[in-house]
C-alpha cells in the first residue's frame, strides 16, 4: 500500500530554501524521483514559516523507500541537510476515501 512522507527541513535564515534549489539544480531530486517506486517528490515553501521548506514524498510501498534510503543519493543528501545545517520533522501518511460528507466541499 502506497503512502505519503511529509518532510519538513527547517534551518536559519533561507537555508531551507536553497537547500531545496541545490537538491533540484543538482538533480539529485530527479534521480530520487526515478527511483523504482517512487510517485511523488515534491518541495513547497508555507506562507507562514519562510524558514522551513515541506517535502511532499509518496512511495509505492515500505520496500521502495527502504531502497531509497540505501541508495547513494541518500548520503548526498545527508550531505546537503548538514550543509545548510537543517532539522527534520516527518509525519506520515495513508491513503484512504474521502468521507460522502467532506467530498461535498471539493470543486472539481
Amino acid at each position: 500500500m502506497s503512502f505519503t512522507m511529509n518532510l519538513y527541513y527547517t534551518g536559519k535564515g533561507d537555508a531551507a530554501q536553497q537547500f531545496a534549489k541545490e537538491m533540484e539544480s543538482s538533480g539529485i531530486a530527479d534521480q530520487i524521483r526515478k527511483q523504482p517506486g517512487n510517485l511523488k517528490y515534491e518541495y513547497f515553501q508555507p506562507l507562514n514559516d519562510p524558514h522551513t521548506i515541506l517535502l511532499i514524498d509518496t512511495w509505492e510501498s515500505q520496500e521502495a523507500l527502504d531502497a531509497d534510503h540505501d541508495s547513494p543519493m541518500m548520503k548526498k543528501l545527508a550531505e546537503l541537510r548538514d550543509k545548510y545545517d537543517l532539522h527534520m520533522k516527518a509525519e506520515r501518511y495513508k491513503p484512504e476515501e474521502l468521507p460522502k460528507d467532506d467530498q461535498g466541499f471539493l470543486r472539481k
